[in-house]
């Protein structure tokens, strides 16, 4: 009986211990995007997770800003193709808000346009035009719709990354 006593005491601080390092920050607006673009709130936290930590104000050596780290020229596409956006101007891309509602209707865009996580992350990551090249060389795709290999090494570990999180996140949060 003590051991089962242990191994639930065990059990559970793992669970809090693993809450801990991947956190449901910003739950109210993540749920919100995630409904309004039909894409699975555990997706969203491990893009956010694997971006920016969950920092609003991060900023990439590339000049992508906030929680899901989107460039400033993606914002201004973003915003030419949905008219129904929230205006707003680069500066407010470390809002919360105004950031995962871009960032998450990007990745409905991706999802929608590639049907494929794994070459929707690359999209995300290295750039939609980047990506169609690469689907149109069969030495990296061979039905020009699914990349069985992606040639930038840090567009590889990105995809990795974030889905191995996702894992993480549907095992802890099922």
């Amino acid at each position: 009986m003590f051991v089962l006593i242990v191994l639930f005491v065990l059990n559970s601080l793992d669970g809090i211990f693993l809450k801990k390092i991947y956190p449901k920050k910003y739950e109210d607006i993540v749920k919100k995007y995630s409904q309004k673009y039909d894409v699975k709130e555990n997706l969203i936290y491990s893009v956010m997770r694997t971006e920016s930590n969950f920092d609003p104000n991060a900023k990439s050596e590339a000049g992508a800003i906030g929680l899901m780290q989107i460039t400033p020229e993606t914002f201004k596409w973003l915003q030419q193709k949905n008219k129904n956006l929230p205006r707003a101007s680069v500066d407010e891309l470390v809002n919360p808000d105004i950031n995962i509602e871009y960032g998450v209707y990007f990745l409905s865009v991706l999802l929608n346009k590639y049907n494929n996580i794994s070459t929707s992350l690359c999209a995300y990551n290295a750039g939609i035009g980047t990506v169609n090249d690469w689907l149109n060389e069969q030495k990296y795709s061979l039905d020009g719709k699914v990349l069985m290999n992606i040639p930038y090494k840090e567009t590889r570990n990105y995809v990795k990354q974030v889905i191995k999180t996702e894992k993480i996140y549907n095992k802890i949060y099922f």
